[in-house]
């Protein structure tokens, strides 16, 4: 029994270290910087106050500027919802696909990524939707993924990119364009 104790203590404190780290991740402007496309100084020199404040505009605003889409996945990352842009994005990069013999092995990449159940990056849909897309998933067009994607996108619009819009990450952001102005 001894030796049982002492596994489950050492997983035990193993785990509290783990859930310790994840406490710590923090939705500061540091976290956003260090994912931004280009050289963190050089990109929030190119990025205008405007432009950052056009973000608030629209969810499809942010979306559509490369530093906004950064940002917003960091913030992402500090909610640990990320699979949701991941999915809009493999959907959106999907969309271009012309060969038909990579439509299909896409299609069956992406459902197996974020659709299948205990899929690795599992995306929050309903039930008919996910069957919904299986069944497209069978004999794919560019359009099997469309509702499972609105519905990503729509959570993320209500959901994520009003938390965003408060977050630190944004406010952040915000103030060092205003400085560089001053």
């Amino acid at each position: 029994l001894t030796p049982l104790l002492a596994h489950l203590d050492h997983r035990s404190r193993g785990m509290r270290t783990r859930l310790g780290c994840l406490s710590h991740k923090s939705d500061s402007y540091n976290d956003f910087t260090a994912i931004l496309p280009d050289k963190p100084n050089r990109a929030l020199k190119r990025l205008s106050t405007e432009e950052a404040t056009r973000w608030a505009d629209s969810f499809d605003v942010l979306l559509s500027h490369k530093y906004g889409l950064a940002a917003f996945r960091a913030f992402l990352k500090t909610e640990f919802s990320e699979e949701n842009l991941e999915f809009w994005l493999a959907c959106e990069d999907f969309k271009k696909t012309r060969s038909a013999a990579k439509l299909a092995s896409k299609a069956q990449r992406i459902f197996e990524e974020f659709i299948d159940v205990q899929a690795p990056r599992e995306v929050n849909i309903d039930f008919q939707t996910r069957e919904l897309t299986r069944r497209n998933v069978q004999e794919p067009s560019l359009s099997c993924f469309d509702q499972a994607q609105g519905k990503v996108h729509s959570l993320m619009e209500k959901d994520s990119y009003p938390r965003f819009l408060r977050s630190k990450i944004y406010t952040d952001l915000l103030s060092q364009t205003q400085r560089r102005l001053s």
